[in-house]
């Protein structure tokens, strides 16, 4: 349920599902508009499969609302990538259920950390993240020396005293 009383409803989808794609556009165009261009990351479709990933869609009332994603890193961590809510679905709760549902099932597969990388271009992202605990990390993949870049991570084996949890709005 969301902060107004809405039911939404979380599924999985492939990541090159034509939903699953209209989202990621829909991310990818919010890249466009706050830094001039798209996510460099590559991604193959497959890393998102479980038991090594999942791409989660977000329905209220049927109406897509948001994603996000996980996939397992080499370094034996789960990263976020993809987390996006639709602009008429924002500030109701929806990032906070994404990113609870990704954490719980990347520690269900056995991930001990979540990394995510973000940028000062995205500070509702980063005000999210802090507030859920995360707390910087090195930097890695293609934009590990990108100065602008933000990265982030945090235990999904152990939980602070004083930290919120994530299901707590």
């Amino acid at each position: 349920m969301l902060r107004d009383g809405t039911v939404a409803t979380l599924r999985a989808l492939p990541y090159d599902d034509p939903l699953a794609q209209y989202l990621v556009e829909a991310v990818q165009q919010e890249y466009v508009q706050r830094y001039g261009g798209r996510d460099a990351s590559v991604v193959d479709p497959a890393e998102f499969l479980p038991p090594r990933g999942i791409f989660l869609v977000v329905e209220v009332d049927g109406v897509p609302a948001g994603c996000g994603a996980w996939r397992a890193l080499p370094a034996g961590v789960a990263e976020m990538k993809r987390v996006y809510v639709e602009p008429a679905f924002r500030r109701r709760g929806v990032a906070r259920l994404v990113v609870a549902a990704l954490e719980q099932g990347a520690a269900a597969a056995g991930y001990p950390q979540m990394v995510l990388n973000s940028g000062q271009e995205q500070p509702e992202a980063l005000r999210l993240y802090a507030g859920l605990g995360y707390r910087p990390v090195p930097g890695y993949g293609v934009y590990a020396c990108a100065p602008e870049a933000v990265f982030l991570g945090r235990s999904l084996t152990t939980r602070d005293e004083d930290e919120e949890p994530s299901w707590a709005s």
